[in-house]
């Protein structure tokens, strides 16, 4: 049986990119690493998840929830970083 870092093991995303999807959309951890999972391997799906990660540094700055916002800017880095042909 596969545990839920199994799956973020086999997945192309970090558990923090999963986490910013999962707030995104408002869905349970493993439910948004099976959309990541998904996004990655569509023509737009990394766009996608970047424009996800991009709104909620922007919902947490309007909340006044800075560190989350500092958190979220570093998962957007690395998403950038590592999936770079196609988010950009």
């Amino acid at each position: 049986m596969l545990t839920i870092q199994d799956c973020i093991e086999l997945s192309e995303l970090s558990e923090d990119e999963i986490l910013a999807i999962g707030e995104h959309e408002h869905l349970p951890e493993i439910v948004a690493l099976e959309m990541g999972n998904y996004l990655v391997h569509t023509e737009t799906g990394e766009k996608r998840i970047k424009r996800m990660i991009a709104d909620d540094i922007e919902a947490s700055r309007k909340r006044g929830d800075l560190k989350h916002a500092a958190l979220l800017r570093l998962t957007l880095k690395h998403f950038i970083q590592t999936h770079h042909h196609k988010a950009v």
